[in-house]
């Protein structure tokens, strides 16, 4: 017989939770308060029979204390499903202040407060919001209370770091939709919301790295897999490169980002294909990673140098500029200089700079690797000296003069022939260059003019060992 009643009285909470999750529906569904046919307010009669019902159900279960599951170690609230309208999109919880703003919608207020500083749309609705306002919404905290009454469920208290619990709480779930996607579309979208996400917030760059497992592997394994096909989805490509970008500013994932095998491969031949925003921001990542020492080493012995060094010659102003900044970065360690001249950077610097591209950036890149020999020769085939000699007449900065005689005093340096210190002599006779930048240009720069001036008078005068 007891057995009996305790059946009845589940199959009761039972029929008991399904009429009230229907209200829920219906509350939500009408919350602009609209009438019914007959000129009632059906709202405000599903409340009134929400609370009955909810009251109903909490006497239900103070009768069979055993729909709460004593025998488990767990409290009630974690054995009770929260109704869905309880819950806040933003976080998929129970919400504890809710507020209802320009949309209608309604969010836990701290995470639609978060949400607010970096948004001006409706995270549901994806509406563009007439204010930023909000009010409580003291009907649903209402409905919420007698709810956890009558299932003995216990409020939590609010995240002492709402911006952290906001914007990581489903970057799971969307590295997921990225590795094992259920469409191309969904993955597509994904991908994009993540990238969105590793921009705007600063914890997500460090969440992703330090909490997820595997995060970096899962995030670029879907290119990876398409092989020299990568860019059969330009946009996921887009999307997943600027993410990794995005995730390479926190300097404590450097080094983790550059030393996965599937990494260097993959920007490499994102280097060469996709949209000129994905060989860009692949340049701009490698720049990120280069700052560490170690990954200077890893991205030279790697294919990626001379992709970037096609990218400076095949590039638009920006994507020149990252490729150019991240080959310089890897050449200040002495023995990747050699490689990047062996991979055709000097003609495409200079044939760069003779069109008048990019041309600080480039001096710069330039002046660093004319400590090289092979570099030097390079130069004096090309007869690039003779542009120098432009430059400095008129430069564009200090900067830009400053490099330029730089690499004047190393081909006088390195190569002390006759030819070459007679082209300088000439250009000092006709032009006074060096004179004027001795006396007018930066420490740096007055100290190589001077240099050159000395190698010139001893070169005219039958003192400059001639070979």
């Amino acid at each position: 017989m007891a057995d009996s009643t305790a059946d009845a009285t589940t199959e009761t909470a039972d029929a008991l939770k399904k009429m009230l999750k229907k209200l829920l529906t219906e509350i939500f569904e009408a919350g602009d308060g609209s009438k019914d046919s007959d000129g009632s307010f059906g709202v405000s009669k599903a409340i009134d029979e929400a609370i009955r019902v909810l009251t109903r159900l909490r006497k239900v279960g103070s009768k069979n204390p055993e729909t709460v599951n004593p025998s488990s170690s767990l409290s009630p609230s974690a054995s009770v499903e929260v109704p869905k309208e309880f819950k806040c999109t933003l976080s998929n919880k129970i919400m504890i202040e809710p507020v209802i703003i320009a949309s209608g919608e309604t969010y836990e207020k701290r995470y639609i407060t978060e949400w607010l500083k970096h948004h001006s749309t409706c995270p549901k609705t994806k509406e563009v919001l007439s204010h930023s306002l909000w009010t409580p919404n003291n009907l649903v905290d209402d409905l919420i209370t007698l709810w956890c009454r009558a299932n003995r469920f216990d409020r939590p208290k609010p995240s002492t770091d709402v911006a952290i619990e906001l914007f990581t709480n489903d970057i799971e779930s969307l590295l997921q939709r990225i590795y094992s996607p259920s469409s191309v579309a969904d993955q597509t979208e994904a991908a994009e919301e993540l990238r969105l996400r590793t921009k705007k917030f600063a914890n997500v760059r460090v969440f992703f790295v330090a909490q997820l497992t595997d995060s970096i592997t899962r995030l670029i394994r879907p290119l990876s897999d398409l092989g020299d096909a990568v860019d059969e989805n330009p946009e996921l490509q887009e999307n997943i490169v600027t993410t990794l970008f995005n995730i390479s500013a926190f300097e404590k994932n450097k080094t983790v980002i550059a030393e996965n095998p599937l990494v260097i491969p993959l920007l490499t031949k994102s280097l060469k294909q996709g949209t000129a925003d994905t060989r860009r921001n692949s340049a701009a990542t490698l720049l990120s990673l280069s700052v560490i020492d170690s990954n200077k080493t890893i991205i030279a012995k790697s294919e990626a140098l001379k992709a970037l060094v096609v990218l400076i010659e095949e590039g638009d102003f920006l994507a020149t500029r990252e490729a150019a900044s991240a080959v310089f970065n890897i050449c200040i360690v002495l023995e990747n200089r050699e490689k990047a001249i062996l991979a055709g950077l000097v003609p495409v610097l200079t044939n760069k700079i003779k069109a008048g591209c990019n041309v600080d950036d480039l001096l710069a890149l330039l002046a660093l690797i004319s400590s090289h020999n092979q570099a030097i020769a390079e130069m004096e085939n090309l007869g690039f000296i003779y542009d120098l000699f432009r430059i400095l007449r008129k430069p564009s900065c200090s900067t830009t003069g400053e490099n330029a005689v730089v690499i004047v005093f190393n081909m006088c340096e390195r190569n002390r022939g006759s030819s070459q210190l007679k082209v300088v002599g000439e250009e000092e006779n006709q032009y006074g260059t060096f004179t004027k930048l001795a006396r007018q240009g930066s420490d740096r720069t007055v100290r190589k003019a001077e240099a050159i001036l000395q190698r010139i008078r001893r070169f005219t005068t039958g003192k400059e060992p001639q070979r």
